[in-house]
């Protein structure tokens, strides 16, 4: 089925020493509304295809000078030329000249004497796959431009609240270490606790929000290094300690003293916290997160279980796929965006290892990834 065209909105070239040929061609061509132009030899067709850059060229075989081939295997070496449909006009009917036609860049062959009906058709066949890729080439850039022009807006308003949204958050947590509930009382007090958890979960998100954006337009570069991965987990721990405490959740961790692998230092970072963020938000009041280390075939595994709510069997499908959003609320009503773990298995998988999960619904999840050891 070919694709619905204006004929006048395309430009035929015809190609035949014969000038009884090119005013029979002209006429049926024009009388289908194509636009037309010609040429009697191999050399004024090149020139013809400079001046007037056909959407299509009909171009004979058999002429003095330059042979069809000939032009044509010039047309095809030639950038700017080489994407130009070339449909044969021949009285050369065997295999081996076919097969020589389609080897110099035919796209079609019509015989002479040739018919009306079957011309009409091959050609807008041709103008038909022209239109076609020009509205996929369009569309496509179209797209291009669209998807930049989102990402750069996400990284513009990523960058421009992080500044503010930190400061917040500092003051928030200076606030709840210097007034506790005793000066300003429980109602108060748990206001600001909640102001707090808000902060932070919105500067995770546009933390999150930029450096997945970063990755997905390319800006951000693996920086492999030699790294003490309990350093890091270390590091994340006490970060998150306040949290946990709000919610009366105990952080334990099985770990070695040391454990070096090979990887970006701020990636793995990232994906901890996040993992770790998720264990909290989604772990029961008074319950248990439980973090663990440990070494398989040459890679670091690193394991974050909760006994929170778990993720339904239908969430899991749509997990960790960048074309299905999933998200859902906290056992505090702390709303997830979905983006952090997509975030996490970018990073993970660009250093080398892989992330999992298993979970059951109503008795919690365990998210778990591997990186390289040192060599």
């Amino acid at each position: 089925m070919n694709m619905e065209i204006n004929p006048s909105e395309y430009k035929i070239l015809i190609v035949d020493d014969v000038m009884s040929n090119v005013l029979l061609l002209k006429v049926l061509l024009t009388n289908e509304k194509f636009t037309i132009a010609t040429a009697s030899n191999g050399r004024q067709a090149l020139e013809q295809v400079d001046k007037e850059n056909p959407d299509l060229i009909l171009l004979d075989v058999m002429m003095p000078d330059l042979s069809g081939f000939e032009v044509a295997q010039q047309l095809k070496a030639n950038p700017a030329t080489a994407e130009i449909p070339i449909i044969f006009l021949t009285a050369l009917n065997s295999t081996a000249d076919i097969v020589k036609g389609f080897q110099v860049g035919a796209n079609d062959f019509i015989s002479k004497p040739f018919n009306k009906e079957e011309l009409i058709i091959r050609v807008t066949h041709q103008i038909s796959l022209v239109a076609a890729k020009r509205l996929i080439l369009s569309k496509t850039e179209e797209l291009r431009r669209t998807i930049a022009g989102r990402d750069k807006l996400y990284s513009v308003i990523a960058h421009d609240l992080r500044s503010p949204m930190g400061s917040i958050k500092m003051v928030l947590n200076m606030l709840i270490l210097n007034l506790p509930a005793e000066k300003i009382g429980d109602e108060m007090y748990e206001l600001l606790t909640m102001a707090n958890q808000t902060t932070e979960d919105v500067f995770s998100l546009l933390d999150n929000l930029l450096k997945w954006t970063k990755s997905q337009i390319g800006k951000m570069n693996v920086v492999p290094q030699d790294v003490n991965l309990v350093e890091v987990v270390d590091g994340v721990i006490e970060i998150f300690n306040m949290v946990a405490g709000l919610k009366k959740i105990t952080v334990r961790a099985e770990k070695p003293e040391k454990m070096f692998v090979t990887g970006d230092i701020d990636m793995m970072k990232t994906v901890i916290r996040n993992l770790l963020s998720n264990a909290l938000k989604f772990s029961r009041e008074g319950s248990e997160v439980v973090l663990k280390m440990e070494e398989a075939d040459g890679k670091a595994i690193v394991s974050v279980q909760d006994h929170g709510c778990g993720i339904s069997e239908e969430g899991q499908k749509k997990l960790l796929h960048t074309d299905t959003h999933f998200s859902t609320f906290g056992t505090n009503n702390e709303e997830g965006s979905g983006l952090g773990l997509l975030l996490c298995q970018d990073f993970v998988l660009k250093n080398g290892g892989e992330l999992w999960f298993i979970s059951k619904e109503g008795e919690g999840s365990t998210f778990s990834f591997s990186i390289p050891l040192k060599k």
